[in-house]
C-alpha cells in the first residue's frame, strides 16, 4: 500500500458544492421510493401472478411479459437516461414513465388476457425505466455529506409501501372486489405518493454536454459505447460487473423461486410463506438505515461488501434449513435476507453515485439500469437450467446463487468511493491504494 498520488487529479461533486437541497425535496423524492414499492410488491410480485393462475394461465406468460419488458428496458434505460443529462431535468422523464406504469396497472384485467399481459410488460417498462431516472435524482436531492443517509431513507421509507401494497389488495378483496378493483386501486395509491416528487424536487440542473442528445435508432450503439466509456473509470467497471452478479442473485429469489423454495424444499405452508415474507420486508426497512449508515461510517463500498456477505450467509442459512430440517433457520434467514435487501439498495446506488462522473450520471444510471435488467432474466434461466434441464436440485441452484454472490464479493474488492464523485487514476483502487491486480484494458463484458 502506498499513500495517495499528489498528482492526482480529483473531482469533488459539482452538482452539490455550495449548495444544500431543500427539506420538500429530500422528502418528495423519499416519498416516490414508498410510491413505486407499491406497484413492485402488489402488481408485480403478489397480485398479477395470483390473477395468472386464478385464470390457468402457464407459467411462460408472465415469464415472456418480463423477458420481454426487460429487454426493452436494458435498451431504452440508457437512453433515457443519456438525453435526460442533455436537459438538465429528470423530472419530465420521470413523470411519463410513472405514467405508463400507473395507467398500465389501472388497464390490467379490463380486457381479454392477451390484452392483459400486453398492457403489464408496457406497465414494466415504464416502472423500470423510470427507476433508473429516479435513481439518478439522488444526486439533486443530496450532497455528498448527507447522501449515504438520504438513500437508507428511501429504501427503508420504500418498504413501507409493500405493506400498503398488501393492505390495499387485502381489504379490496375482502369487501368483494375483484382483481381489475385491486389493480385499479394499487395504480391509485402508486399515482398518489409519487405526485410530491413531480412538484417539490428541485433539480441541481449541471451542465449538460455538449451538442444534441442521440436519436432513439442510436441506442443500441450508445450502450455499447456507454459500457466502453467506463474504461475510463475501472473501478465503475468492475462495480458493474459486480452488481450483474448480486442483481442475479437477488432477483432470481425475490422473484418467486424464494416462496417455491420455503414452500417445497423447507416445508413452509403457504400462510407461513406469507408470514415470512412480511416478517422480511419489515427487517428490509431497518436494513435501509444500517446501510446507509455503514456507508456513512465505513464508506459505501465497505458497506456494500459487508451486506454482501450477510446475503451470501443468508442463502446459506436457507440451504440449510432445508437439508437438516432445522425449519427455524429459515426464520433466522428470512430476517438477515431482509436486512441485507434494504441495505444492499441503500448503499450501492450510493457507490453508483460516487464513481460516476455528474455530468454522465444519467448515462450511466441507464447503464446501472440495464445491468439489473439483464441480471433478472438471466437468473431464473439460470435456475430452471439447473433444476429442469440439468435434473439437479432445488439446493444446487441455490448453492450456485451463494458462489455467484461469493464471486460479486471478490469483484468488488478494493472499490470504496467516496459520497461525492473523484476521478480516480486507473492504477490506483478508490481508497488511494495500489490495486493488486490492474483492471484490464478492455473490462468484462465489452
Amino acid at each position: 500500500m502506498r499513500p495517495r498520488s499528489t498528482a492526482r487529479a480529483v473531482k469533488r461533486d459539482t452538482l452539490s458544492s455550495g449548495r444544500q437541497p431543500s427539506r420538500s425535496s429530500v422528502w418528495a423524492w423519499v416519498g416516490y421510493d414508498l410510491a413505486n414499492t407499491i406497484f413492485a410488491l402488489g402488481v408485480i410480485g403478489l397480485y398479477l401472478p395470483q390473477w395468472i393462475v386464478e385464470n390457468d394461465l402457464p407459467d411462460s406468460a408472465l415469464s415472456l411479459a418480463t423477458g420481454g419488458a426487460g429487454l426493452v428496458v436494458a435498451f431504452l434505460a440508457p437512453w433515457v437516461g443519456t438525453r435526460t443529462d442533455y436537459h438538465g431535468n429528470r423530472i419530465p422523464a420521470l413523470a411519463i414513465t410513472t405514467g405508463m406504469a400507473v395507467c398500465g396497472s389501472a388497464l390490467l384485467a379490463v380486457g381479454p388476457i392477451l390484452l392483459t399481459m400486453f398492457i403489464f410488460g408496457a406497465s414494466l417498462i415504464g416502472f423500470h425505466v423510470g427507476s433508473a431516472v429516479y435513481d439518478s435524482l439522488l444526486l439533486d436531492v443530496s450532497t455528498p455529506e448527507t447522501r449515504s443517509r438520504v438513500s437508507g431513507m428511501g429504501v427503508a421509507l420504500g418498504y413501507l409501501g409493500s405493506f400498503i401494497g398488501l393492505g390495499i389488495g387485502t381489504l379490496v378483496l375482502e369487501v368483494g372486489g375483484g382483481y381489475p378493483a385491486v389493480f385499479r386501486s394499487l395504480a391509485f395509491g402508486f399515482a398518489v405518493f409519487s405526485l410530491p416528487a413531480f412538484f417539490l424536487i428541485q433539480p441541481a440542473r449541471p451542465s449538460p454536454p455538449k451538442g444534441e442528445p442521440p436519436p432513439l435508432r442510436r441506442v443500441i450503439g450508445d450502450l455499447f459505447r456507454s459500457w466502453k466509456a467506463t474504461r475510463r473509470y475501472p473501478n465503475l467497471t468492475r462495480f458493474l460487473v459486480g452488481r450483474f452478479c448480486y442483481a442475479e442473485t437477488v432477483n432470481t429469489l425475490v422473484g418467486g423461486f424464494l416462496a417455491i423454495y420455503a414452500t417445497e424444499e423447507v416445508g413452509l405452508t403457504t400462510s407461513e410463506v406469507t408470514v415470512l415474507l412480511g416478517a422480511a420486508i419489515a427487517a428490509s426497512m431497518a436494513g435501509g438505515f444500517v446501510g446507509g449508515r455503514l456507508a456513512e461510517r465505513l464508506g459505501p463500498g465497505r458497506g456494500l461488501r459487508l451486506i454482501l456477505g450477510l446475503w451470501v450467509v443468508t442463502i446459506a442459512l436457507g440451504v440449510t434449513a432445508a437439508l437438516s430440517g432445522a425449519a427455524w433457520l429459515i426464520w433466522v434467514a428470512g430476517l438477515s435476507g431482509g436486512v441485507s435487501l434494504g441495505g444492499l439498495w441503500a448503499t450501492d446506488r450510493v457507490v453508483m453515485t460516487g464513481l460516476s462522473p455528474p455530468e454522465r450520471v444519467g448515462e450511466f444510471y441507464g447503464l446501472y439500469a440495464t445491468v439489473g435488467r439483464f441480471a433478472a432474466v438471466l437468473g431464473p434461466l439460470l435456475w430452471g437450467f439447473i433444476v429442469d434441464v440439468l435434473g439437479m436440485s432445488r439446493h444446487a441452484a441455490m448453492v450456485s446463487l451463494m458462489l455467484i454472490g461469493l464471486t460479486a464479493l471478490w469483484v468488488l474488492r478494493g472499490i470504496n468511493p467516496g459520497p461525492g464523485y473523484e476521478a480516480v487514476s486507473s492504477d490506483e483502487d478508490s481508497e488511494g491504494n495500489t490495486m493488486e491486480t490492474d483492471p484490464p484494458s478492455a473490462p468484462l463484458g465489452t
